[in-house]
């Protein structure tokens, strides 16, 4: 089966089912027309999408077993470029995320937010490999807010030395998803916040559920939302997208997700 994906185009897809405003940046290759006419349909700004003609698009080959164990080979193809893109050359931007991708295009991003005063999110997810403790250390010291799942938090503590406390203490949050075990925020105050779960009604695929919450996340944050709130956001998207197959085939509006979040939650969004 084959789906449209990556984490910038998965990021704004949720984005843009919540009402938000996504304006993804990436390098794609002479294969793009499909993704583009999707993206177009959907309403999503392609304009910081850069076209390289003699390159293919990123690809993922992802296998999963019924544990939902995941083994995934990866072809970077165009993003191997993406450097060439700038976040100082986009205009009014509200909030950022610096997702995986090229190892010259995160340090850039990172650099550059940073230089902008542009809150962000810091997600080195599967890209985490590509740098060394100090690299990984600047990135965080640079960043707003870090997302990791379980697994990721481990190893960005190995490599920078840095407990999950000490890497809290220089954002405003380190958000560790863990599963059906729900998320955890931790804050410089030395507070952690725990998000329960959100159940969803069927699991039928995992892959893209961390860019759905990753979505959530940011919708919460850019509309002012405590951090439990947002983490609940977040946690539902990744319940709604866990119900689907691939990573953007859900479908919803606001009305349908605030009554979702209600039923979940206890509690109504403003």
């Amino acid at each position: 089966r084959r789906e449209f994906g990556g984490c910038a185009g998965n990021i704004s897809y949720g984005l843009k089912l919540l009402g938000g405003n996504p304006i993804p940046m990436a390098t794609v290759g002479q294969d793009f027309g499909p993704y583009r006419e999707h993206f177009r349909q959907c309403g999503i700004d392609l304009s910081r999408v850069k076209e390289i003609p003699d390159l293919f698009t990123a690809q993922a080959f992802i296998t999963t077993d019924l544990d939902d164990n995941q083994i995934t080979a990866f072809h970077p193809g165009a993003m191997m470029r993406s450097f060439e893109n700038h976040v100082r050359d986009v205009p009014d931007i509200g909030f950022g995320i610096v997702g995986p991708d090229g190892y010259e295009a995160m340090l850039q991003n990172c650099v550059e937010f940073a230089e902008l005063g542009i809150p962000f999110i810091f997600d080195p997810g599967q890209a985490m490999p590509l740098y060394n403790g100090h690299e990984l250390t600047t990135m965080i010291e640079q960043a707003t807010y870090v997302t990791v799942n379980d697994y990721e938090s481990n190893l960005l503590q190995d490599k920078t030395g840095l407990g999950e406390r000490q890497i809290a203490e220089r954002v405003r949050a380190y958000i560790v998803t863990r599963g059906s075990a729900g998320s955890d925020i931790l804050t410089p105050d030395g507070k952690t916040t725990r998000v329960p779960a959100a159940n969803p009604i069927r699991v039928v695929d995992p892959t893209g559920c961390g860019d759905a919450y990753r979505a959530g996340l940011i919708f919460g944050l850019m509309r002012g939302m405590d951090l439990a709130t947002a983490g609940r956001i977040a946690s539902l998207m990744g319940a709604i997208k866990i119900e689907h197959l691939g990573p953007q085939n859900q479908r919803f509006d606001y009305a349908e997700f605030s009554e979702q979040f209600r039923q979940q939650f206890g509690y109504a969004l403003d």
